[in-house]
């Protein structure tokens, strides 16, 4: 007999792993960024989402990126906090610039998880804050967000594409 039929807990998942991406994640962390922009509908090839990983990743002040890993090794969920230099929060500080959970994953805490762990890495970073921005209809990350001591901005964020 099998000793995991006495034992129902060993056969079930665990909760995803979260950790810092390894190389060997970045096809899977491109899919779920560009799944997500996608779902925004903003239009950026695989490829600059791709040089943007790679970047991050070949040097630490740029920002870092977590993902979600199951036990079978599938990546189901990403956060990619960027690092900037701005006097509103006078110094290093970061912008949380994606957060993505797979579908099938999403209301199992692995955003929260996300979290978390994004403020706990950027906190021993030394960033004095984190901004970041959700879609005005997106009420349930609003509510995310705010559940983790994100507060709502008076201002209106505008963006101008520049060159390439």
């Amino acid at each position: 007999m099998n000793s995991s039929s006495n034992a129902p807990w060993l056969t079930q998942n665990p909760e995803p792993l979260i950790t810092t991406i390894r190389p060997d994640q970045i096809d899977a962390a491109v899919e779920l960024f560009g799944a997500q922009l996608k779902e925004h509908h903003i239009e950026i090839g695989l490829r600059q989402i791709r040089g943007v990983i790679e970047q991050v990743i070949a040097d630490e002040r740029r920002g870092f990126i977590l993902v979600a890993t199951t036990a079978a090794g599938e990546v189901v969920g990403a956060a990619f906090a960027s690092a900037f230099l701005g006097m509103e929060h006078g110094g290093q500080s970061g912008w949380l610039e994606e957060l993505y959970v797979l579908p099938p994953w999403r209301g199992k805490q692995i955003g929260s998880k996300l979290i978390s762990e994004v403020v706990r890495l950027a906190t021993t970073r030394g960033w004095r804050a984190l901004d970041l921005e959700v879609e005005a209809d997106h009420a349930q990350a609003a509510s995310l967000y705010q559940r983790h001591g994100f507060l709502p901005h008076s201002r209106t964020r505008f963006y101008r594409k520049l060159g390439l």
